[in-house]
């Protein structure tokens, strides 16, 4: 069963409304959507916001649902220099940049796991980036109306792979995204929820993909480009690279 997340309601809906015989199951306050999408068997769900929420989210699907892989989708604020609205970050590996047991461990380990850093499967990890390229290059200017293109110049978007950072926090200042820069320089972009899933599905050895488009600088417009993002252009890019990637398989 191959399960996909979400972390914006938004994201998940076109994918739902897609689904053939749909079959829903409430639990834990999430509603898990179950069904086939281009004769892939799978179980959608909107993950919740936070590191607790999204882990919560991610063992249900394995302990109840069975889910033996699982994407995740989402949207995140540009850390790395040069990655524009619009932009999608593959992730190679995630990390909690608020994790900090020290000096029991060391800064941004997890415990009991002996690493700060959760690699992706590296076949979802090439699948998705291909979906990625796919839609932007066959689908975008037809998916992503041409006011949102021109709102967020959106013009030329690129697919990058990198370290994506998670943690308990929306950064929306410029101040923040310096300090993350600074203690931790690999990291491409930052959200709230993908290595607390990575956490669970390095604990279940269950192989985990995440695709992440940029919706904002991270910095002090991103509480107005968030929302914006989110309503006119966030379902229509996870939708189309889901799209692709379960038609690449």
């Amino acid at each position: 069963m191959l399960a996909l997340l979400s972390a914006m309601p938004d994201e998940i809906t076109a994918v739902v409304e897609s689904l053939g015989k749909v079959s829903t199951q409430t639990l834990g306050r999430r509603q898990y959507q179950v069904g086939s999408f281009r004769g892939e068997q799978l179980v959608a769900v909107f993950s919740g916001w936070g590191k607790v929420a999204a882990a919560a989210t991610a063992t249900q699907l394995i302990t109840t649902f069975g889910a033996t892989r699982m994407v995740f989708t989402g949207v995140a604020g540009a850390v790395q220099d040069g990655l524009a609205i619009g932009d999608v970050v593959i992730g190679t590996e995630l990390i909690q940049h608020d994790m900090d047991a020290s000096p029991i461990f060391p800064r941004y380990e997890v415990p009991l796991l002996g690493r700060a850093l959760l690699g992706t499967d590296s076949g979802l990890r090439a699948r998705l980036r291909a979906a990625a390229e796919g839609f932007l290059r066959e689908d975008l200017r037809r998916s992503v109306s041409q006011s949102s293109r021109d709102w967020f110049h959106i013009e030329s978007p690129r697919v990058i792979e990198g370290v994506i950072a998670s943690g308990d926090q929306f950064i929306d200042s410029a101040a923040e995204i310096a300090a993350l820069r600074h203690s931790l320089p690999q990291v491409t972009c930052v959200e709230m929820e993908g290595a607390a899933v990575a956490q669970v599905c390095e604990e279940y050895a269950v192989p985990f993909g995440v695709v992440r488009t940029i919706s904002d600088a991270a910095d002090e417009s991103a509480p107005h480009d968030f929302a914006r993002f989110a309503r006119e252009v966030a379902g229509q890019y996870s939708f189309g690279i889901l799209s692709h990637f379960l038609r690449e398989r």
